[in-house]
């Protein structure tokens, strides 16, 4: 999949825009850990449907944090289902994240849509807070000793 173009949709995660036979194989995956080679950001666990309008995706090396929020962004598309995500251990540093779509939809194509609107989210408030910062017009505190 040489000369293919990519877009990022979150950090770590890019998407190509050329198909390819595994639904995840168009996921370019950027995680390295520094023990080992290159670890998948994302896979399908067991038990999702062939269409994957019903899948569960494990995310490595995130937690309740983006877990919540991508919860919340899936659940605002009216095509998915059901969204919901757990930590299967305090100890593991991974998210399983259930998505079901309605009508045979692709949940991997809701996963990405959302990553990619939260990233778009994210960028926004970001930039939203250092023009507030360059404005000066912040309260600002002091300590006297």
């Amino acid at each position: 999949m040489t000369n293919s173009k990519c877009r990022r949709v979150f950090p770590g995660i890019e998407v190509l825009s050329t198909l390819a036979s595994s639904p995840l194989a168009s996921l370019r995956f950027v995680h390295h850990d520094t023990m080992t080679e290159a670890i998948p950001k994302i896979k399908i666990l067991q038990g999702a449907t062939a269409d994957l309008s019903a899948a569960t995706y494990q995310i490595h090396d995130e937690s309740h944090t983006i877990g919540n929020a991508l919860r919340w962004m899936l659940m605002k598309n009216p095509k998915v289902e059901f969204c919901g995500y757990s930590v299967p251990h305090p100890s593991e540093n991974v998210i399983n994240v259930r998505i079901q779509m309605y009508d045979n939809l692709s949940s991997l194509d809701a996963l990405i849509n959302a990553l990619g609107n939260l990233d778009n989210l994210s960028e926004a408030i970001e930039e939203a807070y250092v023009e507030d910062l360059r404005k000066e017009t912040h309260e600002t505190w002091t300590e006297e000793f």
